[in-house]
């Protein structure tokens, strides 16, 4: 991906179901859960890299024993900072007394790590700053183990507003104006609700305060208090959380817009957000990894039982396409197909950029994401040029002779690795604030590959956001190859919408697709549209969110997406590229058809599947003619 956005954070969580000395013995640790955490958390180090925080709960330690740990970085390798900090407390051990470290009884009672259930979270921020205080697991505590509370999620809500004032509406004054804020304390208040209804209960019955907290612990119904606490919410989430009596749960939005897998044997329950690191770290097949159904919780109890609750009313399944074009790792077997079929479909258009002339065309990608739609797209050019050939001898007839056979087999597709990546620098711009005069250095180039003048030069990208990177940056040092032709190839769709479930994409005026039709409207003497829509969008500014209509679509309505990409390869090509620019762009028939399952595509379409959707594009809209440089939510 060139044009590098924040988004989607990443959950794991790691439910022993026997005691620490059945690892210590099967395995020759007891440390197996803490491994498998690591090992979840590090695979989906792609998730976030803002944050990282890890918690514990230990089971039923005598009063006065910590039962509850947590450790949180939001330093630049903030995993290593987690575990190194974890591993600190071993290594004083193994200093002092190593064969302590192997018995299983002291460590739990002595050794922050040693625990079981881990609570692990990556953090991508998009809400909230930077601060330690936004890293997750997030904690809400009290001397009542069943009033204890740990959350960690990759979420966002479009309706802080609304939240918060239920919150002060129930008498609460909360520390932050946050979705996480809101979310912990909408559960704890449900939570706590929870716990003084079953004490009335059970004080009614007679029993005395120490019984009653084993019941409550017993008793407690995670089913009913998640209910309650997710009724108001408008966004996108899977959410984990644990309570400090044992009892663990992860629950999914009711569009499944957020991701949430799990497995389970008879020893352990592993959550995380993508189905193909829980695979790669219990070596299991994709067969025996399950899916958190949209608007349901995995529930799993002190006691070691486990189901499946139905939480929210699901609603029409519109799972983030995203996910499956960029964010999610591309060794999950359905995402690496998926993500070659979307090279795939885009033969049509390049051939059409490239006046169908293979022969003088070197295709190549942008790293590194975009690298599996190549194949695709290469697969799909070898099949056209096989075709190709097979026509061209079939038409030589009775003049078939093998010049002329060598002649047409010769016939290849030029692959070259063109653009790569230098991280090391990218890594230096980003903490520079004078960043401009080096941008154009973050990609480098193969020189020699490109006939000067004659060669086109096709590249695919997975998205283009806000074309800065691609202007800055690639069609420059592409350029200085001395193409013909440049076509960049994106395997998504213009992005044209803000998101607001997860993703940093908040603001229009940074999509170069918004701009784009933006600026065909003021060149075609439309630009009364632009305040029709302002006026519209203004009108229901304060309608609940419920009523708002996305007036935005009107903006592109009046262009055709051909259209609309000719305007961006104009804004994109800067004075000093020589080559002619064509951004190309796929289709949304061919994203849905190469991902039929996840049909989120409201970045793309403007169509939200939750009215706060249509409240974040609507005051995206205004802040942009209004001049304001915010979010929206």
């Amino acid at each position: 991906m060139s044009d590098q956005i924040k988004h989607e954070c990443g959950i794991a969580l790691i439910r022993l179901l026997k005691p620490l000395e059945y690892y210590q013995s099967k395995y020759g640790s007891w440390m197996y859960g803490l491994h498998k955490l690591y090992l979840l958390m590090e695979k989906q180090h792609n998730r976030g890299q803002d944050g990282a925080g890890l918690a514990t709960l230990k089971f039923d330690l005598a009063p006065g024993k910590k039962y509850i740990h947590r450790f949180r970085s939001n330093g630049e390798s903030p995993i290593k900072d987690v575990f190194a900090e974890v591993n600190a407390f071993h290594t004083a051990v193994e200093n002092k007394n190593p064969d302590l470290l192997d018995d299983s009884v002291w460590a739990k009672e002595n050794l922050p790590s040693a625990a079981d259930i881990y609570l692990g979270h990556l953090r991508y921020g998009t809400f909230g700053g930077d601060d330690i205080e936004f890293v997750q697991p997030l904690m809400r505590e009290n001397n009542w183990k069943s009033r204890n509370l740990m959350l960690a999620g990759n979420f966002n809500m479009t309706n802080v507003d609304e939240l918060f004032k239920v919150l002060i509406d129930l008498g609460q004054n909360p520390k932050e104006y946050s979705d996480t804020v809101t979310v912990l304390e909408k559960v704890g208040h449900f939570l706590d609700e929870e716990n003084q209804m079953l004490f009335r209960q059970y004080k009614n019955d007679g029993y005395n305060n120490k019984e009653i907290s084993s019941l409550i612990a017993n008793d407690l119904d995670i089913k009913k208090i998640l209910e309650e606490a997710s009724k108001d919410w408008d966004g996108g989430y899977a959410i984990a959380g644990v309570i400090g009596h044992g009892d663990a749960f992860v629950m999914r939005d009711p569009n499944g817009i957020r991701p949430a897998y799990y497995y389970q044997d008879d020893e352990i329950v592993v959550v995380a957000s993508e189905r193909a690191v829980i695979q790669t770290v219990m070596n299991v097949d994709a067969d025996n990894v399950n899916e958190i159904n949209p608007g349901q919780a995995l529930i799993i109890k002190k006691d070691g039982t486990i189901s499946s609750e139905k939480i929210r009313v699901p609603q029409k399944r519109t799972s983030c396409s995203f996910e499956r074009i960029y964010f999610s790792r591309g060794s999950d077997k359905d995402i690496y197909q998926e993500r070659k079929q979307l090279g795939r479909l885009l033969l049509p258009q390049i051939m059409k950029a490239i006046d169908n002339d293979i022969e003088n065309t070197v295709f190549s990608f942008i790293p590194n994401t975009s690298e599996t739609a190549f194949y695709g797209m290469v697969d799909e050019l070898k099949s056209h040029l096989h075709n190709v050939q097979k026509k061209e001898i079939l038409a030589l007839g009775n003049n078939l002779n093998e010049k002329e056979i060598d002649r047409i087999m010769d016939k290849k597709i030029r692959v070259e690795k063109i653009a790569i990546k230098d991280i090391k620098l990218r890594t230096f711009i980003a903490q520079d604030k004078g960043r401009n005069d080096l941008v154009g250095h973050v990609y480098d180039i193969t020189y020699g590959t490109v006939n000067e003048g004659v060669d086109n030069l096709v590249v695919i990208d997975d998205s283009i956001v806000r074309g800065t990177t691609l202007r800055e940056s690639i069609l420059k040092i592409l350029d200085r190859l001395k193409p013909k032709k440049i076509v960049v190839v994106s395997s998504s769709p213009q992005i044209r919408y803000p998101d607001c479930y997860g993703i940093d994409m908040a603001k229009l005026g940074d999509f170069v697709a918004f701009r784009a039709a933006i600026a065909l409207l003021k060149d075609t003497g439309k630009e009364n549209v632009i305040n029709e829509v302002y006026k519209k969008s203004k009108a229901q500014e304060n309608l609940p969110k419920e009523q708002i209509v996305n007036y935005v679509k009107e903006i592109y309505k009046p262009f055709t997406p051909e259209e609309i990409s000719a305007k961006i390869s104009e804004i994109l090509k800067s004075k000093e590229v020589k080559a002619d620019v064509e951004i190309v762009f796929q289709t949304i028939e061919n994203l849905h058809a190469a991902c039929p399952n996840d049909t989120g595509d409201w970045y793309f379409t403007g169509k939200y599947p939750t009215p706060g959707g249509n409240k974040v594009v609507n005051k995206s809209f205004i802040n942009f003619i209004e001049g304001k440089n915010q979010r929206a939510y």
